[in-house]
């Protein structure tokens, strides 16, 4: 069974031959996994879009394509930049590696969402990457379109966190102008990456912190989820089989139920020491594939790679069984983490998480 059967299985509810990898690096990360590895990155250096050599190697099942304001993260080498949006970024070094973050906010005076410009996502050169991995790649690995930072983090990129928040209760009406503006950038990105024949179209709104939610459930079910579910809609008139992924952090037990109205089929990151996995397994797992769960703030990091083989076996038992898991660290690996821990990571998978699993309860 190859990655993408093994994937397309997972998500349907059903059990492959074993549990599907997914793993994230910063650069940092990624570079010292090659390093350790003495991956060949000759191919990669030569042709544009190749997926990254190491994720290839390890055996990652998932090859993800962004567009959009995600991939504004790690854009340039200068320490302070700013992408087709206008929004101001800058390179945050915190002594073992560096990430990035919005400062500067070009909306944050503006009165009416007519008074600016969305950038034009019609361009077909945008989806060159994802039309290279489907022709290339596209028969053996599941291929990911991304459009995350969707609505409400790009909102607030664009306008400033705290603003966005009060707009919501004493702006409403221009709040929902303003999200029906940035949907439109959504639905042609989304609807050219599934016209190029992604397998899963994933969309991301982090609304979540580690012990509860950013913003209130009717908060949510009044600004966001019909703005979803209009996207979710149109990607399926495309490709009625399209999958939809939804990547968003913390603690969002409450509204988790709204993403499956709506039709997600797969939360990612499922981050476990703010959503315990195996309580959404037992809540959604007949509706919902779990993409992540493995404990990237403290285990990964700061773990033994007994640690990390203690974590995967968990979830393989608690939450692998009948299918419906991806399993990754719940983000992208940061440069303090081990290689030896992540080394763990794929031999665990690979020499425990094969089906049948029994479960532990």
């Amino acid at each position: 069974m190859n990655s993408k059967d093994r994937v397309l299985k997972a998500i349907s509810g059903r059990e492959p031959d074993r549990v599907p990898i997914d793993v994230w690096y910063t650069p940092e990360m990624r570079e010292k996994m090659a390093d350790h590895l003495g991956v060949d990155d000759s191919r990669a250096s030569e042709e544009k879009y190749y997926p990254d050599p190491v994720q290839l190697e390890l055996g990652n099942d998932l090859l993800i394509t962004t567009v959009g304001p995600a991939a504004s993260y790690y854009m340039s080498d200068e320490e302070y930049y700013e992408d087709e949006w206008g929004i101001g970024w800058r390179q945050v070094d915190y002594g073992k590696g560096i990430y990035t973050e919005p400062y500067k906010h070009p909306l944050a005076e503006i009165e009416d969402p007519d008074e600016f410009e969305i950038p034009d996502f019609s361009k077909d050169e945008r989806y060159e990457e994802a039309n290279y991995l489907v022709d290339k790649f596209g028969d053996t690995h599941a291929i990911v379109g991304e459009i995350s930072c969707t609505i409400f983090e790009l909102s607030w990129y664009l306008r400033g966190f705290e603003r966005v928040l009060r707009d919501f209760h004493t702006n409403k009406d221009f709040v929902k102008k303003y999200f029906d503006k940035l949907k439109k950038w959504a639905k042609t990105a989304g609807t050219k990456l599934v016209e190029s024949g992604v397998d899963i179209i994933f969309l991301g709104d982090d609304v979540g912190s580690q012990d509860q939610m950013l913003i209130s459930p009717d908060t949510f079910r009044e600004f966001l989820k019909p703005v979803y579910a209009e996207l979710f809609e149109s990607f399926r008139d495309v490709k009625p089989d399209v999958k939809v992924a939804f990547h968003t952090d913390g603690n969002v037990m409450p509204i988790i139920g709204d993403y499956v109205e709506i039709g997600v089929d797969i939360l990612n990151p499922i981050q476990p020491q703010a959503l315990a996995p195996d309580q959404v397994k037992r809540k959604f797992g007949d509706e919902l594939t779990l993409w992540g769960s493995i404990d990237n703030q403290s285990t990964v990091p700061f773990g033994t790679p007994e640690d990390v083989k203690k974590e995967v076996v968990s979830r393989l038992k608690n939450v692998a069984p009948g299918g419906g898991l991806i399993l990754g660290p719940s983000h992208a690996v940061q440069p303090d983490a081990p290689v030896e821990n992540l080394i763990a990571f794929y031999d665990t998978v690979k020499n425990s998480g094969s089906y049948p699993i029994r479960s532990s309860k």
